[in-house]
């Protein structure tokens, strides 16, 4: 009888032991391509994690919304379905943190520079904070860089959207910059435009060109304008439960491996964007457009006065604060 206890104290002893030894698994859940910026950076995270944690942290990378779409991906998190996303900023409104919806004013970034002056300075440390009371913790900002406006004809002049159905991501502002340029913007997943520009559904959208490359958009777009009108970034976030009870030198060593992933993917995003964009010429199903600086004039315009028009929505004083911070 002391024999078989003995033996159920080492068998449960060993159960222990191989349960401890398991790696803690994060899922990362994204919507877009493996080769694009985002993607790549999930990657490196991952590997990172796996390094710096001595194999005690093993990072599941689900891209292409493999796991969640756009609108599902927030609400998975939220609920422990995965532990780590990477979502564009204009995905945060809808969860009623509007203020990051100022990512998507038009124009509010004059160059990547300006920008970095906002998401690694204190304001983009406000807004991080801001998702916690959501049960999410900002881990870091990703970029994908400014954005070009596509279509099956070309796009010179305001007036050339009038009557245009335009994709957009969820976001009243990117509502709004539609509507002043006399389009009608469409909501739809991102894992559906490319099926959605093919069939007609909308007639154009507005992506990085490393994110239309990869999604295959310019095979069903005729003309692409670099309009650089706006910007699309991410935040890297976590389940903050899931965070807050990870052991101290586990989370540390997460920490920097997302600082290395971070700087990696700054470095890539450019780079990616502007191979995108040489990949779609040599395509040739494509026309490029580069706008005139009475064109650009004409663009601004008709732009910037979403920026008035949202202060109510993001707060006049959060605009201001960028703006000045971002020259």
């Amino acid at each position: 009888m002391q024999l078989k206890a003995m033996l159920a104290v080492l068998a449960a002893a060993v159960s222990f032991n191989a349960w401890a030894a398991a790696p803690i698994v994060i899922k990362f859940s994204h919507v877009v391509a493996p080769d694009t910026p985002k993607g790549q950076a999930a990657e490196r995270f991952g590997m990172l994690a796996a390094k710096y944690s001595k194999g005690r942290v093993k990072v599941e990378v689900y891209p292409d919304s493999q796991l969640y779409k756009d609108k599902e991906e927030l609400e998975a998190l939220q609920l422990g379905a995965v532990q780590m996303l990477a979502p564009s900023l204009a995905k945060f409104g809808p969860l009623g943190v509007k203020e990051f919806e100022a990512f998507d004013l038009p124009y509010i970034f004059p160059s990547k520079a300006a920008l970095y002056k906002v998401t690694e300075g204190p304001i983009g440390r406000a807004l991080l904070k801001k998702l916690e009371p959501k049960g999410i913790a900002g881990l870091a900002y990703w970029d994908n860089g400014f954005k070009v406006m596509s279509a099956n004809k070309p796009l010179r002049m305001p007036a050339d959207f009038r009557g245009l159905k335009m994709r957009i991501q969820s976001s009243k502002v990117l509502d709004a910059q539609m509507r002043a340029l006399g389009a009608y913007p469409q909501v739809l997943a991102f894992s559906e435009v490319y099926q959605a520009l093919r069939i007609g559904v909308v007639d154009g959208t507005e992506n990085p060109p490393s994110n239309m490359f990869t999604q295959r958009m310019h095979e069903v777009q005729k003309h692409v304008t670099l309009s650089n009108h706006g910007y699309l970034g991410y935040a890297v976030i976590v389940n903050k439960k899931f965070w807050d009870g990870l052991p101290s030198d586990v989370r540390r060593s997460l920490e920097q491996a997302m600082r290395e992933a971070t700087a990696y993917e700054k470095q890539i995003s450019q780079r990616d964007n502007d191979l995108a964009m040489e990949a779609i010429r040599r395509a040739g199903k494509t026309v490029v457009h580069s706008l005139s600086p009475q064109e650009q004039a004409a663009w601004r315009k008709a732009l910037l006065p979403v920026h008035k028009q949202m202060e109510n929505r993001i707060g006049k004083d959060l605009i201001e604060a960028i703006t000045r911070a971002a020259k």
